[in-house]
């Protein structure tokens, strides 16, 4: 109905501006005295002429655009129509395609069409006119707002603040009004956009706060490195203004962002990883009618695994785990999500050879994810037996299943952990590679790993645990203040594994590009910041000493290991260092020896069968459970 009054309205606005310009152009012509014999034949002339600019305008579709949007497109769009119409009805009169029509004067067809284009452009652009420059409600009290970015970004943001009231979301009824820019390029200093001015750098910031009583600060800058959105923040943070960004393309991709572009700053826009860009048709090839199985689907890495690939048609998904729950979760939400898509629950342990077996023989599993580990450092070191069983043995398991049923792919999820490992766990998902590297060699499955390091929000994960320790006031532990880590978002590392699949030819260890390293204490000043709070002040900051297992550094290669390049930029593929599968078969013979666990100082040894160069760093020895 709304837009039926729409399109009407639009229609009297468009009859009476081509009448009023026609008789407007009679008027101009003959300075203000118009004869009888004209006036009588602009009247019989006009019902015909505005029936030709009415469908010319309608097969250029000015009735269907949104003019509160209007720009120099839509402006072409009226010139073009009324071109048309005035051509029409020029014909019609001069070459007397309908009878009993008498030309008028050229000059007035000219004057005609020029009032035309003047009048519907006037009609049409003044929505936008009065969305960005109407009055204020002065039913609310206005409140600053100073941009950070005067580049596309920043415009977009002073655009949407013009044309929608409380963009930012404020509950608070109070009416946003920007001031100006920020913007470090000395070429724009003293510039407008939007009317707006650069009023200085970030070095300016506080004293704009001050002097224009600033109660929002919007970093609009979504290209940016993390580090400098850190510093901005770090600059913003004792100002008293809310602080809030707009989101980059990622998140605008990953459905993240629903209507309102601008947001709260999040610990992701620090750290700033670049948007990821996948090729959906070689991975839609794959995946699409297939039988994907994902291992540890109720994970953190599992469950997002699940929500993109069923984006991809595949024929069933399989969602296997040992937690009923978290499977129970993941389910839950993807039938809602994806009610057409066949989903089959498996609450199964990776390492029980004959339940394994069986659901392959049932389902017959073409695409596997394996991202069921224990991935906990300081509780492996304590559990050695654990992470073997589970990340070796079960590896084993699942592969073996994977060969024998004839799965297409298998993608193992490994961790930069791996790479000269100090921690049992590291340890066990380097033997995981190296098996699969094996069991690669003979096999008609493509069988491949991934290696990635930290997720940011995944369990177990340093940022939630900051951000409890946050909430319950402090302090924040960091274990070293040297200690640096890689850090990728959930979506970003399920991304790029999927995309890894539609790359793997066989053996390869895929290593995914993790951006710059983090120092695990800056982290944490950051998202105590970002939690309004003075790091050492309102809340301490607390060096723990490093825990059982841990490195300062993680590393995403060996000194043997050397990368390619892969067709996709943020994907690497290693090229594996040599080692003996004799010892590798030895080593998996003994640790299916129920008697191995019974001494827990023996499975550094029997790891030093294919990590010759294993040992934990002094200080991180294995402790007996009980």
């Amino acid at each position: 109905m709304k837009r039926k009054i729409r399109t009407f309205t639009l229609l009297l606005i468009d009859i009476v501006s081509i009448n009023l310009a026609l008789f407007l152009a009679i008027w101009l012509r003959f300075d203000g005295i118009i004869s009888e014999d004209y006036l009588n034949d602009a009247l019989k002339f006009a019902p015909l002429t505005t029936c030709i600019y009415i469908i010319s305008f309608y097969f250029f579709r000015l009735y269907n655009r949104l003019w509160q949007y209007a720009s120099i497109g839509e402006l072409l769009s009226i010139v073009w129509a009324t071109l048309i119409g005035s051509m029409a009805s020029v014909s019609i009169t001069y070459f007397r395609m309908v009878p009993g029509y008498f030309p008028l004067p050229r000059t007035v067809f000219i004057l005609w069409t020029i009032l035309i284009v003047t009048l519907i452009g006037l009609s049409r652009l003044s929505w936008r006119l009065f969305r960005e420059y109407h009055f204020p409600n002065f039913n609310t009290t206005s409140q600053a707002v100073l941009i950070i970015g005067a580049g596309d970004a920043g415009a977009m943001v002073a655009r949407e603040f013009r044309n929608h009231d409380n963009v930012n979301g404020s509950s608070n009824g109070n009416w946003m009004e920007p001031i100006g820019f920020v913007d470090d390029d000395p070429m724009k200093q003293g510039k407008q956009l939007y009317g707006l001015p650069v009023l200085g750098t970030r070095k300016d910031i506080h004293r704009l706060v001050e002097e224009f009583n600033v109660a929002e600060i919007v970093i609009a800058m979504p290209s940016v490195k993390g580090k400098v959105v850190r510093e901005i923040v770090e600059i913003c943070h004792n100002t008293g203004a809310r602080l809030k960004i707009v989101p980059g393309i990622y998140d605008l991709l990953d459905g993240n962002v629903k209507v309102n572009p601008i947001r709260e700053v999040r610990i992701e826009d620090i750290l700033g990883r670049e948007p990821v860009q996948v090729d959906l048709e070689s991975i839609a090839g794959y995946l699409s009618g297939e039988v994907v199985l994902v291992t540890g689907a109720g994970g953190s890495i599992g469950s997002e695994l699940c929500r993109q690939l069923a984006c991809f048609q595949p024929k069933s998904l399989i969602l296997l785990g040992h937690g009923e729950n978290s499977i129970y979760e993941i389910h839950h939400e993807l039938s809602n999500t994806f009610p057409e898509l066949t989903l089959i629950q498996a609450i199964v342990d990776v390492k029980d050879e004959v339940a394994i077996d069986r659901l392959f023989r049932i389902y017959r599993p073409t695409v596997v994810f394996h991202a069921a580990a224990h991935k906990h450092v300081p509780l492996m070191e304590i559990s050695p037996p654990e992470a073997i069983k589970n990340n070796v043995l079960g590896t084993r398991v699942v592969a073996g299943a994977a060969d024998k049923y004839g799965s297409k792919i298998f993608i193992l999820i490994s961790t930069d952990k791996a790479v000269n490992p100090t921690s049992i766990m590291g340890a066990s998902k380097r033997v995981a590679e190296m098996m699969l590297q094996e069991v690669a060699r003979e096999s008609k499955t493509c069988f491949a790993a991934v290696r990635f390091g930290n997720v940011l929000g995944s369990r177990g994960s340093v940022v939630p645990l900051f951000q409890r320790q946050i909430a319950a006031g402090g302090p924040v532990t960091v274990t070293h203040p040297e200690m640096t880590r890689y850090f990728m978002t959930i979506p970003e590392a399920a991304q790029l594994v999927i995309q890894a699949g539609a790359l793997a030819k066989g053996g390869e260890i895929f290593v995914l590009d993790m951006g710059e390293p983090v120092k695990i204490i800056d982290l944490a000043s950051s998202m105590i910041i970002l939690s309004g709070y003075e790091p050492g002040g309102d809340i301490e900051i607390c060096i723990s000493g490093i825990r059982p297992g841990e490195k300062l550094y993680e590393e995403i290669l060996t000194a043997g290991e050397g990368v390619n390049a892969t067709s996709h930029e943020r994907i690497f593929i290693t090229k594996p260092e040599e080692f003996d599968f004799t010892k590798l078969d030895y080593f998996l013979l003994l640790a299916n020896q129920p008697e191995l666990w019974d001494d827990l100082a023996g499975v550094e040894e029997l790891l030093r069968l294919v990590l010759a160069d294993f040992r934990l760093e002094k200080g991180h020895g294995l402790v007996q459970v009980g």
